[in-house]
C-alpha cells in the first residue's frame, strides 16, 4: 500500500469485517450486534457485508 491509503483506513472497517465474518460463522443477528455493539439490527443490517458465494450456500 502507498502511504495515502492508509489514512483512508479506520477502525470501522474492522468492524464491518467483523461483523461480516460473524455471521459467516453461523452466529445469529442477536449474537453479533451484542458482540460488535450495533444498538439496531438496521444498523447491522447496513454494515454487514456478505460474500455472494458464502450466501449461495445458506
Amino acid at each position: 500500500m502507498r502511504p495515502r491509503q492508509y489514512r483512508r483506513f479506520k477502525a470501522a472497517h474492522l468492524r464491518h469485517e467483523a461483523a461480516s465474518r460473524l455471521f459467516e460463522k453461523g452466529l445469529n443477528p442477536m449474537q453479533v450486534a451484542a458482540i460488535t455493539g450495533h444498538k439496531t439490527l438496521q444498523m447491522l443490517k447496513r454494515y454487514t457485508h456478505l460474500r455472494a458465494e458464502d450466501l449461495a450456500h445458506v
